[in-house]
């Protein structure tokens, strides 16, 4: 069976799409100064080490769960479902500038939009 990892090109397509998506997000008013102490090359790497599991390219991922990850962002600064979606957008914007067809931004939307991870990354 071909991961959604694979359909999407695999780790230079991923690489590229996380470069292509923080790029957007610290342009987005909504969002960006959640990143603004932020180490943007570790950001980039850990989010395509997550997005690879996520996307089946792998079946270890070492990074932080997404609780513990997003925890000071949710108490200290006010990250909300509106912050969530916002992020979401920005990603599925990205997949389309990149030519990623709707049947594959939808897989990837139900993947990285998950209610389940809304929920963990908001702490909820």
């Amino acid at each position: 069976m071909t991961t959604l990892f694979e359909k999407l090109g695999g780790a230079a397509a991923v690489d590229l799409a996380v470069d292509r998506f923080y790029e957007r997000v610290l342009q987005d008013d909504r969002i960006k100064h959640f990143f603004a102490n932020t180490d943007m090359k570790k950001q980039r790497s850990h989010q395509k080490a997550f997005l690879t599991y996520a996307f089946g390219g792998t079946d270890k991922y070492d990074g932080q769960l997404m609780r513990q990850a997003h925890k000071e962002l949710v108490e200290k600064q006010g990250l909300n479902g509106d912050h969530f979606d916002a992020v979401a957008e920005d990603l599925i914007l990205t997949l389309r500038e990149m030519g990623v067809s709707d049947e594959l931004i939808a897989e990837v939307a139900a993947v990285a939009a998950a209610p389940q991870h809304k929920k963990d990354v908001l702490n909820g």
